[in-house]
Protein backbone atom coordinates (compact mmCIF):
# COMPACT_ATOMS: atom_id res chain seq x y z
CA UNK A 1 0.00 0.00 0.00
CA UNK A 2 1.67 3.22 -0.94
CA UNK A 3 0.26 6.38 1.08
CA UNK A 4 2.81 8.72 -0.77
CA UNK A 5 0.65 8.98 -4.16
CA UNK A 6 -2.57 9.43 -5.47
CA UNK A 7 -5.23 6.85 -6.85
CA UNK A 8 -5.23 8.21 -10.23
CA UNK A 9 -0.87 8.15 -9.99
CA UNK A 10 -1.68 4.10 -9.61
CA UNK A 11 -4.30 3.74 -12.23
CA UNK A 12 -2.12 5.64 -14.62
CA UNK A 13 1.13 3.74 -13.59
CA UNK A 14 -0.71 -0.07 -13.81
CA UNK A 15 -2.29 1.61 -16.87
CA UNK A 16 1.10 2.49 -18.64
CA UNK A 17 2.14 -1.30 -18.00
CA UNK A 18 -0.63 -2.74 -19.69
CA UNK A 19 -2.79 -3.98 -17.21
CA UNK A 20 -6.09 -4.67 -18.56
CA UNK A 21 -8.49 -4.89 -15.82
CA UNK A 22 -8.06 -2.13 -12.80
CA UNK A 23 -10.35 -3.80 -9.65
CA UNK A 24 -11.02 -1.75 -6.42
CA UNK A 25 -12.42 -2.98 -3.45
CA UNK A 26 -13.20 -0.96 -0.42
CA UNK A 27 -14.84 -0.41 2.39
CA UNK A 28 -18.50 0.36 0.08
CA UNK A 29 -17.68 -2.87 -1.91
CA UNK A 30 -16.63 -5.31 0.89
CA UNK A 31 -20.05 -4.41 2.69
CA UNK A 32 -22.33 -5.02 -0.21
CA UNK A 33 -20.38 -7.89 -1.45
CA UNK A 34 -19.13 -6.47 -4.51
CA UNK A 35 -16.23 -5.67 -6.53
CA UNK A 36 -15.54 -2.65 -8.77
CA UNK A 37 -13.88 -3.09 -12.34
CA UNK A 38 -12.71 -0.84 -14.90
CA UNK A 39 -11.89 -1.92 -18.27
CA UNK A 40 -8.53 -0.27 -19.85
CA UNK A 41 -9.84 -0.69 -23.35
CA UNK A 42 -13.03 1.39 -23.13
CA UNK A 43 -13.24 2.92 -19.84
CA UNK A 44 -16.25 0.97 -18.99
CA UNK A 45 -17.23 0.42 -15.61
CA UNK A 46 -18.88 -2.27 -13.66
CA UNK A 47 -19.43 -4.04 -10.69
CA UNK A 48 -19.38 -7.85 -10.05
CA UNK A 49 -20.35 -9.88 -7.50
CA UNK A 50 -17.61 -11.19 -5.43
CA UNK A 51 -19.35 -14.57 -4.64
CA UNK A 52 -19.16 -14.55 -8.75
CA UNK A 53 -16.36 -12.74 -9.68
CA UNK A 54 -13.77 -15.21 -10.59
CA UNK A 55 -15.84 -16.60 -13.54
CA UNK A 56 -17.04 -13.06 -14.19
CA UNK A 57 -13.48 -11.54 -14.65
CA UNK A 58 -12.02 -14.22 -16.66
CA UNK A 59 -14.92 -14.14 -19.27
CA UNK A 60 -14.13 -10.04 -19.21
CA UNK A 61 -10.36 -10.37 -19.39
CA UNK A 62 -11.57 -12.83 -22.96
CA UNK A 63 -13.24 -9.90 -23.96
CA UNK A 64 -11.07 -7.41 -23.46
CA UNK A 65 -8.47 -9.44 -25.11
CA UNK A 66 -10.76 -9.68 -28.49
CA UNK A 67 -11.43 -6.19 -28.28
CA UNK A 68 -7.48 -5.01 -27.97
CA UNK A 69 -6.37 -7.65 -30.60
CA UNK A 70 -9.11 -6.65 -33.21
CA UNK A 71 -8.66 -2.73 -32.72
CA UNK A 72 -5.16 -3.59 -33.43
CA UNK A 73 -5.44 -6.04 -36.03
CA UNK A 74 -8.07 -2.98 -37.95
CA UNK A 75 -5.47 -0.57 -37.41
CA UNK A 76 -2.82 -2.37 -38.78
CA UNK A 77 -4.58 -3.28 -41.94
CA UNK A 78 -5.78 0.12 -42.63
CA UNK A 79 -2.10 1.75 -42.14
CA UNK A 80 -0.39 -0.68 -44.52
CA UNK A 81 0.19 0.44 -47.75
CA UNK A 82 1.87 -1.60 -50.82
CA UNK A 83 4.36 1.32 -52.20
CA UNK A 84 6.33 0.82 -55.53
CA UNK A 85 8.29 4.01 -55.89
CA UNK A 86 10.32 5.93 -53.66
CA UNK A 87 8.38 8.63 -53.73
CA UNK A 88 5.22 6.81 -52.64
CA UNK A 89 7.68 5.34 -50.15
CA UNK A 90 8.45 8.43 -48.00
CA UNK A 91 4.75 10.08 -48.37
CA UNK A 92 3.27 7.31 -46.84
CA UNK A 93 5.75 6.90 -44.34
CA UNK A 94 5.15 10.68 -43.17
CA UNK A 95 1.99 9.82 -42.67
CA UNK A 96 2.53 7.20 -40.35
CA UNK A 97 2.21 4.05 -42.63
CA UNK A 98 3.53 0.39 -42.70
CA UNK A 99 4.57 0.02 -46.30
CA UNK A 100 5.05 -3.12 -47.90
CA UNK A 101 7.60 -2.73 -50.52
CA UNK A 102 9.63 -4.82 -52.76
CA UNK A 103 13.32 -4.78 -51.55
CA UNK A 104 16.74 -6.23 -52.36
CA UNK A 105 17.39 -7.79 -49.25
CA UNK A 106 20.64 -6.28 -48.81
CA UNK A 107 21.58 -5.21 -45.40
CA UNK A 108 23.79 -1.50 -46.75
CA UNK A 109 20.59 -0.91 -49.48
CA UNK A 110 18.42 -0.98 -45.79
CA UNK A 111 20.91 1.45 -44.22
CA UNK A 112 20.69 3.70 -46.88
CA UNK A 113 16.74 3.33 -46.81
CA UNK A 114 17.03 4.11 -42.98
CA UNK A 115 19.47 6.96 -43.63
CA UNK A 116 17.47 8.89 -46.77
CA UNK A 117 13.87 7.86 -45.14
CA UNK A 118 14.85 10.31 -42.08
CA UNK A 119 13.18 13.82 -41.65
CA UNK A 120 15.71 16.97 -41.10
CA UNK A 121 13.52 18.12 -38.43
CA UNK A 122 10.03 17.24 -36.65
CA UNK A 123 7.33 17.62 -38.56
CA UNK A 124 5.84 18.42 -35.02
CA UNK A 125 6.76 18.52 -31.49
CA UNK A 126 7.73 15.02 -30.10
CA UNK A 127 7.14 13.78 -33.79
CA UNK A 128 9.57 10.96 -34.92
CA UNK A 129 12.30 11.56 -36.83
CA UNK A 130 14.43 8.53 -37.41
CA UNK A 131 14.32 6.80 -41.27
CA UNK A 132 12.39 3.83 -41.92
CA UNK A 133 13.55 0.00 -41.32
CA UNK A 134 12.73 -3.15 -42.31
CA UNK A 135 10.61 -4.66 -39.79
CA UNK A 136 10.01 -8.11 -41.24
CA UNK A 137 9.22 -10.35 -44.37
CA UNK A 138 5.45 -11.24 -44.26
CA UNK A 139 5.30 -14.56 -44.92
CA UNK A 140 1.85 -13.88 -47.36
CA UNK A 141 3.52 -12.04 -49.88
CA UNK A 142 1.05 -9.12 -52.36
CA UNK A 143 2.56 -11.10 -55.75
CA UNK A 144 5.58 -11.46 -57.70
CA UNK A 145 8.71 -9.02 -57.33
CA UNK A 146 9.76 -9.69 -61.03
CA UNK A 147 10.09 -6.81 -63.02
CA UNK A 148 9.86 -4.53 -59.98
CA UNK A 149 12.82 -2.12 -58.87
CA UNK A 150 14.09 -2.34 -55.18
CA UNK A 151 12.37 0.43 -53.32
CA UNK A 152 15.62 2.55 -52.61
CA UNK A 153 16.08 4.52 -55.98
CA UNK A 154 20.04 4.32 -55.70
CA UNK A 155 19.69 -0.02 -55.54
CA UNK A 156 20.36 -2.03 -58.78
CA UNK A 157 20.28 -5.32 -57.41
CA UNK A 158 16.88 -7.10 -58.29
CA UNK A 159 14.35 -7.22 -55.28
CA UNK A 160 14.22 -10.85 -53.59
CA UNK A 161 10.84 -10.32 -51.71
CA UNK A 162 8.10 -7.96 -50.20
CA UNK A 163 9.34 -6.21 -46.87
CA UNK A 164 7.68 -4.41 -44.43
CA UNK A 165 8.74 -1.17 -43.62
CA UNK A 166 7.75 1.26 -40.73
CA UNK A 167 9.40 3.73 -38.25
CA UNK A 168 10.06 2.43 -34.88
CA UNK A 169 8.63 4.83 -32.30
Amino acid sequence: MRDNVTPAWKFNHWELKGVPLRLELGPREVASGEVFAVRRDTGEKQTISRATAGQEISKLLETIHASLYARAHSDFVTHKVQVSSWNEFTSNLDQGNLLLAPFCGWEECEDAIKKESAREEAAEPGAPTMGAKGLCIPFEQPGDVIGLPCIHPACRTKPQYFTLFGRSY
